[in-house]
């Protein structure tokens, strides 16, 4: 399992919002424009990104995906009411 951390930076609405349901099949909206995604493998990492480059304009629009570690994962610390990183009730996947 690869634990990602997703955000984005997207002004155009309808694209924000396309990008935000994609990103929901893989994972956890944490924040507006911050996602805690879980893929099965490489592969499944580069049809999200495949899925995610073919809506945006790369002249305006920016995604970073960070990968986590166990390790990082771990020592992840919330403040706050929520669910540590990574332990929802519900991750999907494609």
């Amino acid at each position: 399992m690869i634990n990602l951390l997703i955000v984005y930076d997207i002004p155009d609405d309808k694209t924000r919002r396309i990008v935000g349901e994609i990103l929901e099949g893989f994972g956890t909206r944490v924040n507006r424009s911050v996602f805690e995604c879980q893929v099965k493998n490489t592969a499944q990492r580069k049809k999200l990104e495949a899925a995610l480059r073919g809506e945006i304009d790369p002249a305006i629009d920016s995604i970073r995906s960070y990968t986590l570690c166990a390790n990082c994962t771990a020592s992840s610390t919330v403040l706050g009411e929520e669910p540590r990183p990574f332990e929802r009730d519900a991750v999907y996947f494609f």
